[in-house]
């Protein structure tokens, strides 16, 4: 059995918990490739995602925070089946019916959607997020963040938050004070800026919720892939290392990280760093 992470880059990652594999955010364009963003906005790729990862693999379900086109691309949409489970926003799953994609399923904030296979159940609940600063979050797309566990014989073996396109927001309080101690959060950062308005955290939003959360492991992704992103990742490993948070695992495109599982979790191994 086992629990881990490997970036295929943005915020694509394969997550492998137990006997279940899920996909999230796919964008798979090349460097050089261009998406639209809403509202005549568009930004360029410029660093490629590691797609060699993904030769072989059979994934369960796609988790998509949010219908934007550097989080499922033109070349996304081709590779994914239109029969494969999405996990997404109902105002996203709306959308992807109406283009093939008709096992898309909107998750309301705190609904959770469960599969059950031998003695593992994985289950994925959505919760809030916030897309942009003030009235402009209503003109953005409805952004979820994702809390993932997998349980083993009933009992919870390893719990994963991801964060989603979102800035730092009171609304974010709820993730730990409704599911408790997090293992391992990946978290979106970047800064997006677009007309002068950040739209993803930087290094001081991101900061920020990693003290909230707390979480064992925080691995960053969303940050370098597009040219609207302008907080560089060292940014924020260097401002958490300052005020003393532990656990920042920054992993490379086509690594694999190990996520924490808690003691007492049969067959699941300790945590390791493979990300280099």
């Amino acid at each position: 059995m086992q629990a881990s992470v490997t970036f295929v880059g943005n915020a694509t990652t394969l997550l492998r918990l137990g006997q279940f594999t899920l996909l999230t955010d796919p964008a798979f364009g090349p460097a050089g490739s261009r998406v639209h963003l809403g509202y005549g906005a568009w930004t360029k790729r410029v660093r490629d995602p590691a797609l060699d990862v993904l030769s072989g693999v059979t994934v369960d379900a796609v988790v998509l925070s949010h219908l934007h086109s550097d989080h499922f691309d033109p070349a996304a949409r081709r590779w994914v089946e239109p029969t494969l489970p999405i996990l997404t926003t109902p105002q996203a799953s709306r959308k992807l019916r109406r283009k093939r994609f008709l096992s898309a399923r909107g998750l309301p904030p705190f609904e959770c959607h469960e599969w059950t296979r031998d003695r593992q159940r994985l289950r994925v609940t959505a919760v809030p997020g916030r897309h942009g600063p003030g009235v402009v979050n209503r003109l953005l797309p409805d952004v979820m963040g994702s809390v993932i566990e997998l349980e083993l014989d009933g009992r919870l073996a390893t719990r994963v938050y991801i964060t989603g396109d979102t800035l730092m927001h009171d609304v974010l309080e709820q993730v730990p004070r409704r599911f408790g101690d997090i293992d391992a959060m990946l978290i979106h950062l970047g800064g997006t800026r677009l007309a002068g308005l950040l739209l993803t955290m930087d290094d001081r939003h991101g900061v920020e919720l990693t003290r909230l959360i707390r979480p064992a492991l925080t691995v960053p992704i969303h940050f370098d892939d597009y040219q609207v992103m302008k907080s560089p990742l060292s940014d924020f490993v260097t401002r958490a290392e300052q005020q003393g948070l532990t656990g920042i695992t920054p992993i490379g495109r086509g690594k694999t990280l190990t996520l924490p599982v808690r003691p007492g979790s049969p067959g699941l191994s300790r945590p390791h760093n493979r990300a280099a």
